[in-house]
């Protein structure tokens, strides 16, 4: 590409492309003196090209745009889709940029520590039902669990936090998160942890991971029924910013012997009012 108009007789662009389109060939302008890593150039037109997109792109179509070859373009994405910045949407329907770029600008500038945020809510919630409470995020495709407060009854045993990593599907507050991922994001999920048994429980399949799913969103809360770990439930719930968007997910979890209707009906009540307050408050703060 040598000029914008040589671009447009080209190709039909849309005005997020005529966009990318000028401010690339201005910062091309501005270093023609500078040596530039083209795979990682190229890279990076391929993600400015899919932001500017508000469905999948077909590769033959990403190829044109980006002024690349097929086969430099499909390699280029692979990469992409390795590393979790881009999704491929599926054979025939093309590719779109995942929420990862957000994700990193997220925790670089978020504007309030969500951690700090959380702690006296949580401590609350762990005062009033003197069961566990705990708050967990996503980082990537690792469940990471980044506050809890113990049990205060001496029946109650602790979940292993390094194996909870990778067992979003098995935990309430892994899939109170999964349930309101994109579809294609939370496969990436499964695809990278896998569907372990931990317990006679667990659920593995992902026709069950979806169902289960599905009456997450319905309900409004989570239960990990002994999945994760035998005679322990948990209730978990999500938390959503500004934006509505999921953020990360506090649960509750009790032992089986103490798990009637009325207690697992209290616990759910709780873990739920208790995450909407904080929702509430974080759309408020943002």
């Amino acid at each position: 590409m040598s000029t914008f108009d040589d671009v447009q007789r080209k190709v039909a662009l849309t005005p997020s492309e005529q966009r990318y389109v000028e401010t690339k060939l201005a910062t091309e302008a501005r270093t023609t003196d500078t040596r530039l890593i083209q795979s990682v150039d190229r890279a990076l037109v391929l993600m400015e090209t899919l932001a500017g997109q508000d469905k999948p792109v077909l590769l033959s179509e990403l190829a044109r745009v980006s002024d690349l070859n097929v086969s430099t373009c499909h390699h280029l994405l692979a990469t992409l889709v390795a590393r979790g910045y881009v999704l491929h949407a599926g054979r025939g329907r093309g590719y779109t940029l995942s929420s990862k770029l957000r994700e990193l600008s997220d925790m670089t500038n978020r504007e309030l520590d969500l951690l700090d945020f959380v702690q006296a809510d949580l401590q609350r919630l762990n005062a009033d039902l003197r069961e566990s409470v705990q708050m967990a995020v996503m980082r990537g495709t690792a469940l990471i669990t980044q506050v809890r407060y113990g049990s205060m009854m001496p029946t109650h045993i602790e979940p292993d936090e390094i194996k909870k990593m990778r067992a979003a599907h098995a935990t309430a507050t892994g899939k109170a998160i999964l349930a309101w991922l994109p579809e294609a994001e939370m496969a990436r999920v499964v695809s990278e942890n896998g569907l372990s048994a931990f317990t006679p429980h667990t659920i593995t399949t992902i026709s069950g991971l979806i169902e289960e799913l599905r009456l997450v969103r319905r309900s409004g809360f989570s239960i990990d029924e002994e999945e994760l770990q035998e005679n322990v439930i948990c209730y978990g719930a999500a938390l959503r910013d500004g934006s509505g968007r999921v953020i990360g997910s506090i649960s509750c979890s009790i032992p089986k012997n103490r798990a009637t209707p009325e207690y697992r009906s209290h616990i759910a009540r709780s873990v739920v009012k208790c995450a909407q307050e904080l929702s509430n408050r974080l759309r408020v703060s943002r």
